[in-house]
């Protein structure tokens, strides 16, 4: 099985482009002896459960701004934020939403084509840039916040994706917004209903590290020493 799957490795000596993806950039940041094992010698990491509540939250909140996205209305979040903005329309966006397909830049310096699938795109009505917007969902007493140590990978996540989407030729603003959705645990019964409290997280994304980062995984893949 190892050798069907050969050609999703790193070979250094081939000359074809390598496609990198997001969660394997992230992969490098938390381990880089876990990222040369899995991309290099196709010894994985286990796999961890699937969320699946998580999932399908995300794929409702697709369809709900999808039905303001074909309207070209802001969607009632939008309004209780003040955030001047409707659901952004492109041709390649279900591209862009596809996880094994995304928006994706090519790197000559690297050889790597970096990729990555976003949740939702906004448009700001008044200065025309695109806003990236990334779901998430959980269920906890406290507010939601982005203050834990861990949640820095949802920030390099937001900020991998505002720089893909400026490679791609797109006018990106600095600010993201997460719709976080905490469930909300204290209700008299289930009843067949799961509610939620949603809040919007602004966030003013920094992409410098990106690049660098990219020179770092290039470097390590290249060696022929595990780190």
């Amino acid at each position: 099985s190892l050798n069907m799957a050969r050609s999703s490795y790193y070979d250094p000596d081939s000359t074809q482009p390598f496609r990198i993806s997001r969660s394997k950039v992230q992969l490098f940041l938390d381990c880089p002896r876990c990222f040369y094992l899995d991309v290099r010698l196709g010894v994985k990491r286990p796999a961890g459960f699937p969320f699946n509540l998580n999932s399908a939250v995300d794929a409702l909140l697709k369809k709900e701004f999808d039905g303001y996205r074909a309207e070209g209305k802001p969607h009632p979040y939008m309004l209780e934020y003040g955030i001047n903005a409707i659901p952004y329309t492109h041709a390649d966006l279900e591209t862009w939403r596809s996880n094994f397909k995304g928006v994706s830049f090519y790197d000559e310096t690297t050889n790597f084509e970096a990729f990555g699938a976003v949740d939702d795109l906004w448009i700001d009505t008044q200065t025309n840039e695109i806003i990236v917007v990334d779901y998430k969902a959980t269920s906890k007493a406290e507010e939601v916040t982005l203050d834990a140590d861990w949640q820095i990978g949802y920030k390099r996540q937001m900020e991998f994706y505002q720089w893909l989407l400026r490679n791609n030729g797109l006018k990106v603003s600095n600010r993201g917004w997460f719709v976080y959705c905490n469930g909300i645990k204290d209700k008299e019964e289930f009843n067949n209903n799961l509610a939620f409290d949603v809040k919007l997280i602004p966030y003013d994304g920094d992409t410098a590290w990106i690049m660098p980062t990219m020179d770092r995984i290039k470097d390590c893949l290249d060696s022929n020493e595990v780190p």
